[in-house]
């Protein structure tokens, strides 16, 4: 076990504000069941000038699907005899249905019921109500890949899940959670709070930076099992105490999440299961996840081997993963930043590329110090060019090879070519592609608009009519669509949105996608 580098963990934590500027936040260490650092800064509420502090309640968002898993376990040790309920919540899927424990383990193929909201009209500051969630997800007719052999997040799955619970024990899934585990583990302060216009305890999110200042992130969805638990820093000092205490306990709340493999329908090795991220850093297994709604970021992160546990909350939109690997790195004497990187190969793999496969763009980007972000999942990822050539990151790895580029990402089941696309022929890229365009999957309506030689686009559907966002030409035929504000946070990020076209080279439809949901087919209905 290695020996706690005080020093380097002080500096870190005193640096957290500057590093992650916003209105406020809290962290939490905790090393062998003992809590060594608990501090909090800022204002919870600029308005009513609230302070920060590791008392103050925010919301767990995704962070809860831990919980809601083993809750699920509890209710269901047999996950299995939950498919009936899980099945029977997608109506029109045809063929094989996603298993209970696939949707436990982000493996169902279901596209992410958030992201959709965008292809259905949500407006991001929109009500989301539970008759929405039933009719979204009943909306299903097809899987982006086929359940079991791949990951792709999706906070449908847990709704669902716990929807299940509830009707296989007959109880608010609410109260079984707070029952089963909120109580036993201490969580003093914790709640159940489906209601995100309704937070406990007066604290506020918010959005913005310090260049154009801060304004309240406005939220009205209803969530339950993908987020819903809202609880305080010392409520998560307590959680981690007791996975601290339970640690030699097999049948532990905590320890039944942990030490089943995670692996695919093929036994390759997963790195979701059961509502935790498993990924190895500094040589070390660790386990945790991270939560985000408009206004929101959280991380909470447990290295087993070293009994070693990280909890932070941000109010703002600050990249809370980032600050808890700094957190965990100075504890273990480890470092954060980005292995050296060769620059002058790294030039090699700048460019934006088609996985045809997912209908996904990867684009890479060279930074000042040499190494990559490449954006394929949604958010950029450094990676860092050796000397054989080869990119790695901490999820991903790029070889270039002669058609393009290839993508690895194990823990995701991905292995996918890359092709470099050429910039499409100006002017008049976009010639003939305005129009409207229908999901029959979606029973929903999108519009591509030329406003002056400036391209947006913009969706109708059951959620109303959302607001218009910016196309920007990447390839032939291939378009980037802006999407950076949605009900849910972080928002889809940037789909992409490919043409196709009939013998004669008129536009027929499109095919939308991004990592959460890919691959929607929109047919053209008019001109």
């Amino acid at each position: 076990m290695t020996s706690l580098n005080a020093n380097a963990l002080d500096r870190v934590i005193a640096d957290l504000p500057r590093r992650y500027p916003g209105p406020g936040g809290a962290v939490a260490v905790v090393k062998d069941g003992v809590p060594i650092v608990r501090h909090g800064w800022g204002f919870a509420n600029l308005e009513t000038r609230q302070p920060y502090t590791p008392a103050t309640i925010a919301p767990l968002c995704s962070i809860t699907k831990q919980f809601t898993c083993a809750t699920l376990l509890d209710v269901a040790p047999d996950p299995a005899v939950l498919d009936p309920l899980i099945a029977a919540q997608l109506p029109r899927l045809e063929g094989e249905k996603p298993t209970t424990l696939d949707l436990a383990n982000n493996q169902s193929g279901l596209r992410d019921y958030w992201a959709l909201s965008v292809l259905c009209g949500a407006m991001p500051e929109g009500a989301f109500r539970p008759a929405d969630a039933v009719h979204l997800i009943g909306l299903t007719r097809s899987l982006h890949f086929r359940a079991g052999t791949a990951y792709s997040y999706s906070n449908g799955n847990f709704r669902m899940l716990a929807l299940a619970v509830e009707q296989a024990s007959g109880r608010a899934f609410g109260d079984l959670l707070a029952e089963r585990l909120v109580g036993p583990a201490g969580m003093e302060t914790a709640v159940f709070g489906p209601e995100t216009g309704a937070l406990p305890g007066g604290a506020t999110g918010y959005e913005g930076t310090v260049s154009t200042g801060w304004r309240p992130g406005i939220n009205r969805l209803h969530w339950a099992g993908d987020a819903g638990l809202c609880a305080s820093l010392d409520d998560m000092i307590a959680w981690e105490r007791f996975i601290d205490r339970t640690r030699e306990d097999p049948d532990s709340p905590y320890q039944r999440l942990c030490r089943p493999p995670a692996t695919f329908r093929d036994g390759s090795p997963a790195g979701y299961h059961l509502g935790l991220i498993r990924r190895a850093r500094w040589g070390r297994a660790m386990s945790g996840h991270g939560g985000a709604i408009r206004g929101w970021r959280l991380a909470r992160h447990w290295v087993p081997s070293e009994r070693l546990s990280v909890a932070i909350a941000f109010n703002h939109e600050s990249d809370s993963f980032g600050a808890a690997m700094q957190v965990i790195a100075a504890a273990l004497g480890e470092s954060d930043r980005p292995a050296p990187s060769v620059a002058s190969a790294a030039w090699g793999f700048a460019g934006s590329f088609l996985d045809e496969r997912t209908g996904l763009l990867l684009e890479v980007a060279v930074n000042a110090d040499g190494t990559l972000a490449a954006t394929y999942d949604g958010g950029a990822e450094p990676l860092s060019v050796g000397e054989d050539g080869v990119a790695r990151g901490l999820d991903m790895t790029l070889t270039r090879q002669v058609e393009g580029i290839l993508i690895e990402r194990p823990g995701d089941a991905v292995r996918m070519l890359a092709r470099p696309l050429a910039r499409p022929h100006e002017p008049g890229v976009g010639a003939a592609m305005a129009g409207l365009y229908r999901s029959a999957e979606l029973e929903s309506e999108m519009e591509i608009v030329d406003a002056g030689g400036s391209w947006f686009a913009g969706f109708r559907g059951f959620l109303g009519a959302g607001p218009m966002m910016a196309l920007t030409p990447v390839g032939e035929d291939v378009w980037r669509l802006a999407c950076h504000r949605s009900l849910d946070a972080p928002a889809p990020g940037d789909w992409t949105l490919r043409l196709s076209r009939s013998a004669s080279g008129a536009v027929t439809g499109a095919r939308v996608g991004c990592w959460l949901a890919r691959d929607v087919a929109f047919d053209r209905t008019g001109g």
